[in-house]
Order: structure tokens, then sequence, then C-alpha cells
């Protein structure tokens, strides 16, 4: 017993590092990245003992001690208690998603078989996912109400009403592959995409379900409330939205949040639809490739080889998240609207149906 809450506790930990880290380095990517996207230098000047380290020191050292020690500021006529809530609840559900998404198979150690994941026993992993995500709205929605300004209530209504109009058709577009797979298991489904369709492409999800790919990935960049859909913020019309009136440890909350919600975005897109930990032509103990021939590889390797394959796929879609950010301008609040209710929608449900029909007809 006291073995096994060993094991859940070190996964725990090793996935919020992974997660707090990642944030970290992901808003220091975004600091260059759109540095060479606007063709300047970026951020450069904070330094340990002379070294500058491109900027890193500057994301993952000086600029939380910065938010850390400057006033917390409170509006006089705002809700002290619901005000200092928001930015916890707007982290909270970003880090518990990792809980059910697996970033490997197996770790087979002193006879002991280890899930690499937080919370394996859980057969309904999808709809835990939705369930977590759908409260990230009430961070915004809180804090925006909880501040007592107009143009941050303007920004948490507009957060309350994209997040109705894009999670339907997530939710939707998600149904396929349940479908295929027959699982609500994130691990399930993981492994159903490690199989290989004539002799040499993998059953990724991508693959046999490129529609609700894009429809996903479309909800996704809304999820993580990023331009072209960043209207609960929108500082050239809002200010800085719901968010305007947060300052120091508060707001740096609320900005590792923006960044956790990217991660576990790209986290859930390669679990679904790009084989999560897989890695093609990769068993557990080798490579075995479809023109002949095979590679033996220690566990470990294979291990290894699986929790870095993951993680490359989630920094592959993270620099996708920013250079969307940095190269596309904001949709208006009515295109938005049209685009969850008279677009997403029809096509989420016209994919559900499509792909039903396929599966009873190779089925008959």
């Amino acid at each position: 017993m006291i073995i096994e809450l060993g094991i859940i506790l070190a996964k725990v930990l090793l996935v919020l590092i992974m997660v707090l880290n990642l944030a970290g380095i992901m808003g220091w990517v975004e600091r260059k990245g759109s540095a060479l996207i606007q063709n300047r230098i970026g951020a450069n000047r904070a330094s340990i003992l002379g070294f500058a380290g491109l900027g890193l020191i500057n994301t993952l050292v000086a600029d939380p001690i910065k938010f850390l020690t400057k006033e917390d500021f409170i509006p006089p006529y705002g809700d002290r208690f619901l005000h200092t809530l928001a930015p916890c609840l707007a982290l909270f559900p970003a880090l518990v998603l990792f809980a059910v998404i697996p970033f490997g198979d197996v770790l087979e150690i002193g006879g002991r078989t280890i899930s690499l994941q937080v919370a394996p026993n859980i057969n309904i992993g999808i709809l835990y996912v939705f369930a977590m995500s759908s409260l990230g709205v009430y961070g915004i929605v809180i804090g925006a109400w909880a501040s007592n300004n107009k143009f941050s209530l303007l920004g948490g209504v507009r957060g309350s009403a994209q997040m109705i109009s894009y999670e339907i058709a997530m939710g939707l577009s998600v149904m396929g592959i349940l479908m295929i797979y027959e699982t609500l298991e994130l691990q399930e489904i993981v492994r159903g995409q490690g199989a290989i369709l004539w002799g040499w492409l993998p059953a990724w999800g991508i693959v046999l379900q490129p529609l609700a790919f894009l429809l996903f990935f479309t909800a996704a960049v809304a999820e993580s409330k990023r331009i072209p859909f960043d209207l609960p913020e929108s500082e050239s019309e809002l200010v800085a939205g719901f968010h305007t009136e947060y300052s120091g440890a508060k707001f740096l909350m609320f900005f590792t949040a923006e960044f956790a919600e990217m991660i576990t975005a790209a986290a859930i897109i390669t679990t679904l639809f790009f084989g999560g930990w897989q890695i093609p032509f990769l068993l557990r103990d080798g490579f075995y490739f479809p023109w002949g021939g095979s590679l033996w590889l220690p566990h470990l390797a294979v291990v290894v080889l699986q929790v870095g394959a993951f993680i490359s796929k989630i920094f592959l879609f993270c620099w996708l998240f920013i250079l969307l950010r940095w190269t596309l301008p904001r949709f208006r609040y009515d295109q938005v609207m049209r685009l969850g209710w008279k677009m997403l929608l029809p096509l989420a449900l016209a994919n559900v149906v499509v792909t039903a029909i396929v599966i009873v007809a190779r089925g008959s």
C-alpha cells in the first residue's frame, strides 16, 4: 500500500513538474518565436553571473521574481475572496487534466508493472477531460465579476459565450474517435492507434478522422483563449479583458494557466489524433519494420523513446499555437459565434453520421 502510494505521488510530482516547467519554457519560446516572426531580438536582458541564456533566465527567473514582489492590488469595491479565488480556478483544471493523459505505456521495474499515467483506473478518461476543461471558464467569469470593472466583465461574458459556442462542436468531434476505438479510456485509445493499416500506415486518429482533427484543433485553440480566439482578453478593445484588475502573483497564475491550457490542449490532440506516445513500428521490445527486419531495444530505452515522442509532439503543437497567435488577426465576436454554431457544429454532426454509416457498412 505504501509503495503504491509512493508511485502515485511520484507520478503526480513528475507530471506537475513537467507541465509547470513546460509552461515556463513555452513562455520563453513564445517571446523568442514572436521576435523571430516580427524580425526583432526578443527577451535578452536579464542575466545571472553574466549569462543571459538567450533570455531564458529572463522568463524562468526574472519574470517570476518580478511578479511575486509586485503589489497585490484588489479593487476597493471588488470582492476580495472571489478576486483571490479566480486565478486558482483558472490554473487548477489545466493541471488536473493531466491525471488521465498517458505519457507512456508501462514501465516494468523490480518485477512491478507501472502504468505511465497518473490515474490509470479511470475508464471514462475523455469524459473527465471535458468535465475538467469546462471548469476553466469559472476562473474567467468569477475573476471578471469580482474585479468590479466593466471591461473585465465584458471579457468574462465573452469568455462564457465563446466556451458554449465551441465546446459542443469539440465534444461531437471526438465522437468519431470513440466510435472507432470503442473506448473512453485514453490509454486504450493510444494503444489502438498502434495498429498498422495496409502494412505501412499507422492507424492514428488523424488518418481515420481527418475532419474531426481539424474541428477539434480549432476548438482547442479557442479553449486556450489565444489569438484568433482571445476575445476574453482582446487588449485592443477591453484594455486587458477579464484580468485587467490583476497584478503580481495572481496575474502570474492567469499567465501560467494560459500556457498550461495550451500544453494540455496539445497533449489531448496528441493523444487522440497523433498516436500519443506511439512511435510507428515500435513495440515493447524494439522496432519491427514492415519491409522486414527488426531492432531489439532494452525496455528502458523503449520507455524513454515513448515519453520523448509524446513530449516532442506536444512541443510541435505548442509551436503551432504560437505561430497562429502571431500571424493571424483576431476574430470579431460575431465571427466566433458564427464559426461555432454555423460551421463547426454542422460539420461535427455530419462527421458523426458519416463515421457511423461507414462503421455499420464495414460491419455488415
